[in-house]
Order: structure tokens, then sequence, then C-alpha cells
């Protein structure tokens, strides 16, 4: 039996070549798409968070949350389970960016913190805080800059944190009821 030659020479030019061509077309494709591609819209969107307040006092839960948000402060996020576990969360962009988040669960503080704060927070001083919560939060901070204020409510954690500045946290938690 013997060997057919190949129908084209295959030579290192010719793959070079090909390579060349192959990446000037993947370019024109980029450049193309760009042209015709939007600016993408990363403005965050408000939710109503005030209506999982009412779903969650309908559902029999007494969940913690702010009175009003400060002028300029938008509610992005609500997590609220009403079965099971019951559990509540609200996500909060202050008017300069930062983050403020509220979490109120069947969990122990420690669970909280390290789910949300840092594996490693650091507990610091207790802060005096007037609230219609409790006027008396523990605090814990993590190397990366944030911080958290807690409290217990009977069999439930409560703990507002984020990556905002410690004098917004303390506007937020001066907000906050039942």
């Amino acid at each position: 039996m013997s060997e057919q030659p190949s129908r084209y020479t295959r030579s290192f030019s010719g793959m070079t070549g090909a390579l060349i061509v192959t990446v000037l077309f993947v370019l024109a494709f980029v450049i193309w798409r760009g042209l015709f591609r939007g600016d993408a819209d990363d403005t965050p969107r408000a939710i109503d968070w005030q209506q999982s307040v009412q779903l969650a006092e309908q559902a029999d839960l007494s969940v913690v949350h702010p009175r009003e948000l400060p002028a300029g402060w938008t509610a992005t996020s609500v997590d609220l389970v009403a079965t099971g576990d019951p559990r509540w969360g609200l996500g909060v962009l202050t008017d300069d960016g930062h983050f403020i988040g509220i979490r109120q669960e069947d969990a122990s503080v420690d669970e909280l913190v390290e789910l949300y704060v840092d594996e490693k927070a650091d507990a610091g001083a207790d802060a005096t805080v007037a609230s219609d919560i409790t006027d008396t939060w523990q605090t814990w901070s993590d190397d990366g800059g944030d911080h958290g204020f807690t409290t217990e409510l009977g069999d439930e954690s409560l703990l507002v944190y984020g990556s905002a500045p410690v004098a917004d946290l303390e506007t937020y938690l001066g907000l906050l009821t039942r």
C-alpha cells in the first residue's frame, strides 16, 4: 500500500498566515460588536422594601426595618422567608454608594457575623446608639473595612453590617423599628 501525498503542502509560513488571518478576524469582530453595543446601565434599581415588611407582618413575623431611608439612600435587595426558618434581610446603598445590610435570623450572632462580616471579624466595644430596638449594640469589624452591629431579639439575632462608614451605620441603627 502506498501512501498518497496530501493535496496541499503544509508549511510553517502557511500556518503563520492562517493564524494572522484568524487574529485579524477576531479583532474585526470585537471592534464591530463594540460599535453597536450600548453602554451598560449599572445604576442600582430601587425596590419597594416596604411591601416586603407588610408581607412579613401578614405572615405574623415581626421584622426589624428602618422607619424610612435617608434622602439619596436606595434599597436594592430584600430577602424574606416566612416559612420554615424565617429570615429577613434588606440591602441598601447610601448616597455615596456604600452598602448597608440588615439580617434578622434564628441563628447565633457569631454565625451571622462570620457569614456577613468576616470569618475572622474582631469584636469591639459595645456602642450606644438609640433606636426603637435597643440602645446597646455589640460592634464588629474586619481588616477589609467592614463593620457590624449586633443584638439579640429573643431567639433571633439581628445584624446591621456593611462597608459604609460607621457614622452611616449608626444613622441607620437610629432609624430601626419593628
